[in-house]
């Protein structure tokens, strides 16, 4: 299975420690990237192969990981187009809000594309990634992909396109709903008295600790936070809080909000 990444940057330099890390030989992998400095930061993390240009990397692969942003998607597919019809590589996009029709035609048609939802802790291959393969994808090269994605953290299929934007929605832009939360328990540790560092290390173990527990346990998240909420305690004086707050609610609205931008941004880039 021979790699090339078409993009240089912070996923495609994770991606690929990830792989050497879980076994791939960097003599497997190919890069190609405008930017130098971008080649010699991924040459900094394993030795991979470097391809002048786009068009000379395909030639070399079986697998195209497409780790550009979104709004220059159209362009760099219309450029590789006619080596992608030669050589009939599997195509998989980490862009959001490209389609998988859009891209297709892009990139002439009749053409095998698993498009992908990481988010950003696979960077610390902590990641959670939506996976979507069109028709044209084999059973093969949908193993391949689940491996390639799984180098950086957890993947998992979902059985429509529509159902990426919920990805987005729920894990790709998760991380920041968690990182405001820390926020402003940091901050109110702060305001407690806690020193700055007392309460950063705090809120965080307390995060690290809480998904721990829920990736270790055999009932839900629910029934966790039940047994430990002690009847007129602390916890259930918090609890009650943030529920009579509207926490759920809130939520409810934030995810939606983050679905439909998903929804929109498609049809934006397509339009372009």
């Amino acid at each position: 299975m021979r790699i090339g990444f078409i993009g240089g940057g912070n996923m495609a330099s994770s991606i690929i420690g990830g792989l050497v890390a879980s076994g791939f030989a960097a003599e497997q992998i190919w890069a190609s990237d405008p930017n130098a400095d971008s080649l010699n930061k991924l040459l900094a993390v394993a030795p991979v192969n470097t391809a002048s240009d786009n068009n000379a990397l395909i030639t070399a692969v079986d697998i195209v990981i497409l780790a550009v942003k979104p709004q220059i998607m159209k362009i760099v597919a219309g450029d590789i187009a006619a080596s992608v019809q030669d050589r009939k590589p599997l195509v998989i996009t980490i862009a959001a809000g490209v389609t998988s029709a859009s891209l297709d035609g892009w990139l002439g048609g009749n053409t095998a594309i698993v498009r992908c939802m990481p988010n950003t802790p696979a960077l610390v291959r902590s990641g959670a990634t939506g996976l979507f393969a069109n028709t044209e994808v084999n059973a093969t090269q949908r193993a391949q992909a689940e491996q390639i994605l799984q180098a950086v953290g957890l993947a998992l299929w979902v059985d429509n396109e529509a159902q990426l934007d919920a990805v987005t929605a729920l894990s790709g832009s998760g991380p920041a709903y968690f990182f405001l939360v820390m926020e402003a328990m940091q901050a109110k540790g702060l305001e407690m008295g806690l020193s700055a560092e007392v309460a950063k290390q705090l809120t965080l173990q307390t995060a690290l600790g809480a998904a721990q527990m829920a990736l270790g346990s055999d009932v839900d998240a629910a029934e966790l936070r039940r047994r430990v909420t002690s009847p007129n305690g602390t916890t259930e004086r918090a609890i009650n809080i943030l529920q009579a707050g509207g926490l759920e609610a809130l939520f409810d609205q934030a995810l939606e909000g983050a679905r439909l931008r998903a929804e929109e941004l498609a049809i934006e880039l397509d339009g372009e």
